[in-house]
């Protein structure tokens, strides 16, 4: 999973094995994969989900597989018991903001500089929310 996060994200930073090993071991903290092209991360705390982190590999994506994830993304999270999905999204991440907004995704709020890119620039991020029926 951190390589290919590395290949998917400079902002925000790619995350290191040893973290994706810690989430991996928390309450309510699950995996949705398609492979080795991609996975998506996320977690249920009571009646709320959050996606923690979706990656599609560079080469594979325009094929759908992020919504497929993000899909199962929202399938596992329901059956978990949550009623409603968030996510935080670089405000310059336009491709992954048209697929959340395609999937019903709504603007909820916003983190200002929230992200740091490589050049040291702060970078917002939007908070979106659906409802999970």
């Amino acid at each position: 999973m951190a390589r290919l996060h590395a290949a998917c994200f400079d902002t925000p930073r790619p995350w290191t094995e040893t973290e994706f090993a810690g989430l991996l071991c928390l309450s309510g903290v699950f995996l949705c994969t398609d492979g080795e092209s991609g996975f998506a991360l996320g977690r249920v705390l009571h009646d709320e989900s959050e996606l923690l982190t979706l990656a599609v590999a560079p080469e594979a994506r325009r094929r759908g597989i992020g919504r497929r994830l993000l899909d199962g993304f929202e399938a596992q999270a329901a059956a978990a018991g949550a009623s409603a999905a968030f996510l935080e999204v670089s405000a310059e991440n336009r491709s992954a903001q048209q697929l959340y907004e395609t999937q019903g995704y709504r603007h909820a709020g916003r983190r200002k500089g929230y992200y740091r890119a490589p050049s040291g620039e702060r970078i917002d991020a939007l908070i979106l929310r659906r409802d999970l029926a």
